[in-house]
């Protein structure tokens, strides 16, 4: 009809029996405990399975206890690890955001790696010749260079 209430904290494990009425008794199977009106507490519990259980008058609720306990656990409430999670995302935001800043100015930047040749529309027209003596033929100067032939190998 109802079921066991089980709490745990640290090592200590409370179960409650879900008779209503006051004289209930419990049958720990070899546990030793403390009872306090309808809740066995038992006091540093080794994790180790239990069969329990509680009844009054003719009826009786049996309970398979397997908690794993530790002594040295810390409880969380809701709120507790609501915070961090929040506070974890927001510095991951940050630093993100931090990312995005540093490297935003770096775009425009050649990689040492990187090709170094121009590409696309900044090779519209060839460097300047630092020779002028290898200057471009450029049209209507044709007869600077009609003199010269070419030579067989």
């Amino acid at each position: 009809q109802g079921e066991f209430l089980v709490e745990i904290s640290g090592t200590t494990v409370t179960i409650t029996c879900p008779l209503e009425d006051e004289g209930v008794q419990w049958d720990p199977s070899g546990r030793r405990g403390d009872t306090e009106e309808r809740k066995f507490i038992i006091k540093d519990h080794d994790s180790t399975p239990a069969n329990l259980s509680c009844s009054l008058g003719n009826k009786k609720h049996k309970l398979y206890l397997n908690a794993r306990v530790c002594a040295n656990c810390e409880e969380l409430d809701a709120l507790t690890v609501a915070g961090i999670i929040t506070a974890d995302l927001l510095i991951t935001l940050g630093v993100l955001i931090l990312v995005y800043y540093f490297s935003k100015g770096r775009k425009g930047r050649a990689s040492a790696a990187g090709d170094s040749r121009p590409r696309g529309p900044k090779m519209q027209r060839p460097p300047p010749v630092p020779n002028p003596d290898y200057e471009p033929i450029r049209k209507g100067q044709r007869e600077v260079y009609a003199g010269l032939e070419s030579r067989g190998f």
